[in-house]
């Protein structure tokens, strides 16, 4: 077994766990580290699809309570099923989107300059939604929605519709959901929370149709001698995604409740032009 391997797959479920619910872009990330790493052929696909099922499952382990009670009282209860129902229109958009454009999508822009310029694209657009949020704190236009068991069907498909954004790797789904749901009215802290939730059916559902994609394949990813190899990568990757996505979901949830979001703003244009220096000077040969 390669340590090399081990050490990598612990890096990338590293920063796949912290950066899927921040608005910093998993995707970018992932396809800039493995391309480092030069872990981006089609094994190392494979394994970032598969490690997020990690960070889902943190998700799901911090909000277990909300959602035993919504499953449980899903007959009885009103709110239950408008909770449900919001999650399901709210993924629609992107989902649908996804499965007729993924792989133009992944052809074109899967690869670090349009990451880096998505990075910083998306940065100017934080910038607008946090100004706005102050300007809509002080006219008390977000005290309509406290939490998200507030929530319409109309709230739910504008943060879906921006979600879609989120197909553009570079861009982020956390931050999409989160930006957009700022933008369309929401207090931060409720579409932060709201961002969490959609998670679970969106890359739960992403990752399950990659999975069966792969496994589909007229060769299959992870046969080879190395196979008992490449599945102890996947497990390591796998737990390292779980808890790195545990504590900055913890993290995060304390921050937005005090904190903006323009930190990441500037750490997304900081990010984007090393990304775009290094390659017009030639001190990393991204991949194209």
């Amino acid at each position: 077994m390669e340590l090399i391997l081990l050490a990598k797959a612990l890096v990338l479920g590293v920063v796949e766990g912290l950066t899927e619910f921040l608005p910093i872009s998993s995707t970018g990330h992932l396809i800039l580290v493995g391309d480092l790493l030069d872990f981006n052929d089609e094994r190392g696909k494979a394994f970032e699809i598969i490690i997020q099922f990690g960070a889902i499952l943190a998700v799901c382990w911090e909000f277990r309570h909300k959602l035993w009670s919504v499953a449980s009282s899903l007959s009885t209860s009103t709110a239950s099923r408008r909770f449900v129902m919001n999650l399901l229109i709210a993924s629609f958009p992107a989902m649908s989107l996804g499965l007729l454009f993924s792989k133009h999508i992944k052809a074109v822009l899967f690869a670090p300059i349009p990451v880096a310029l998505a990075f910083i694209g998306g940065a100017f657009v934080i910038f607008w939604a946090e100004r706005r949020q102050t300007k809509q704190k002080k006219d008390h236009s977000l005290d309509r929605v406290k939490c998200v068991d507030d929530l319409t069907p109309m709230d739910a498909l504008k943060v879906g519709l921006a979600q879609c954004a989120a197909l553009i790797p570079g861009t982020s789904r956390s931050g999409a959901t989160i930006i957009g749901g700022m933008l369309f009215g929401l207090p931060r802290v409720v579409a932060t929370e709201f961002s969490f939730f959609l998670a679970i059916p969106v890359i739960g559902g992403a990752t399950a149709y990659e999975l069966l994609k792969l496994w589909k394949g007229p060769v299959s990813t992870f046969a080879g001698n190395d196979a008992a190899g490449f599945g102890v990568a996947i497990l390591v990757g796998f737990i390292a995604a779980f808890v790195s996505a545990f504590i900055c979901v913890r993290w995060l949830i304390h921050y937005v409740a005090g904190h903006n979001f323009i930190p990441f703003a500037w750490y997304r244009v900081v990010f984007g032009l090393v990304v775009l220096i290094t390659s017009y000077t030639g001190l990393v040969a991204w991949s194209h």
